[in-house]
């Protein structure tokens, strides 16, 4: 069985997210110690944001030749998601939505005929069989009723993209309110490492 682990944080070690999506990989390490990881960090070799010639290259367009090392990064980031049964994302909340690192790499990742298409009912995903598992941070409280919840476009705008493409029940692990203070940061993330331990294991 073959696991994708990437972190979108450009914080290294100092990351909550990093250290929660290590966390869940390590419990299905155990779990299933037989598992062929294949880690992705999006912030030490970011893909290239998409560009017009991107995009008529992939319409079917000749390809200038200065296009060939990203159209190939942007293959293996395909093919790596493809392949994997089970995908661990840390990521966190930047601005009230996703670090643009992950979402370069979720347009070389959504790609019509791959993981999704479109038929006479509309469009389909075709990566519903994966298991995917978010470790999120966000720097306060975002949850229903909370005066910020209008701001929350991480964990809503992952459900919806992976939703689109099939994986209809995603598993999140958050961290939450770690910018409130330091008692706040190491309380939320001791909360979401054992919530990693205590992962299914499949």
């Amino acid at each position: 069985m073959k696991l994708l682990h990437m972190d979108s944080s450009v914080l290294g070690p100092h990351s909550v997210s990093r250290q929660v999506s290590a966390a869940i990989v390590d419990r299905l390490r155990q779990a299933m110690p037989s598992l062929d990881i294949v880690y992705r960090d999006l912030t030490q070799s970011p893909l290239a944001h998409l560009s017009g010639s991107h995009l008529a290259a992939a319409q079917g367009r000749p390809a200038p030749a200065e296009l060939g090392p990203d159209l190939a990064a942007s293959k293996a980031a395909l093919d790596e998601f493809l392949a994997a049964e089970i995908a661990v994302i840390g990521a966190p909340m930047y601005n009230f939505t996703i670090p643009s690192q992950l979402k370069a790499w979720i347009d070389r990742v959504l790609v019509a005929g791959k993981t999704f298409s479109y038929g006479a009912n509309g469009p389909q995903g075709l990566a519903g069989a994966k298991r995917v598992i978010f470790a999120i941070s966000r720097g306060g409280y975002y949850g229903a009723g909370t005066p910020a919840a209008s701001l929350e476009h991480l964990e809503s705008y992952l459900r919806g993209v992976f939703g689109f493409m099939g994986i209809h029940h995603p598993e999140f692990i958050s961290a939450d309110g770690i910018q409130v203070g330091p008692e706040h940061r190491e309380k939320s993330l001791a909360s979401a490492l054992q919530a990693a331990t205590a992962l299914r294991a499949a």
